[in-house]
């Protein structure tokens, strides 16, 4: 008796998710679209993140050659500045593959190449940093509580 409402109760949660799934890809266009960074250079790279386009999508602009946005809940996509492109304001379009709509967003091409500098300490530290970080931690720990134990039983034993 207890397994036949399991199973029925298992099947209940398969069927609201194979329900649900199909409806998990629908797309009502591109929308908020970001552009890191604003101002950018002749001749670098800029990122460019949208949502709404489950199925990938591509971004167009003057200002580089066509570039393919990755499918996904947020879609990624990156483009090099065209090495002659005028400096000024540009905008790039972004169009999903299963969606007619076009969503538009303004950025800055700067006259010059721009330093190539290194990343200087801007970034944190990684996920694999602090994980190690925190091994060395806990075995340091662990390691000074053992050397106090046996420090106190040696001392408790001559007495």
């Amino acid at each position: 008796m207890r397994a036949s409402r399991a199973y029925a109760a298992t099947a209940v949660a398969c069927a609201a998710v194979g329900l649900t799934a199909p409806t998990a890809f629908a797309t009502n266009g591109p929308g908020n679209v970001t552009v890191n960074p604003y101002s950018v250079h002749q001749g670098s790279t800029i990122s460019i993140a949208a949502t709404g386009c489950g199925h990938g999508g591509t971004v167009t602009s003057n200002a580089f050659p066509q570039a393919s946005l990755s499918a996904g809940s947020k879609g990624y996509a990156s483009a090099r500045i065209n090495n002659h492109a005028t400096p000024g304001h540009y905008n790039l379009a972004v169009k999903c593959n299963d969606n007619a709509m076009v969503a538009t967003h303004q950025f800055t091409v700067l006259a010059g190449r721009g330093a190539h500098g290194g990343l200087g300490g801007s970034l944190g530290p990684s996920d694999t940093d602090v994980a190690v970080g925190a091994g060395l931690v806990a075995s340091a720990a662990l390691g000074g509580a053992l050397f106090v134990a046996r420090r106190r039983h040696a001392a408790s034993g001559r007495s």
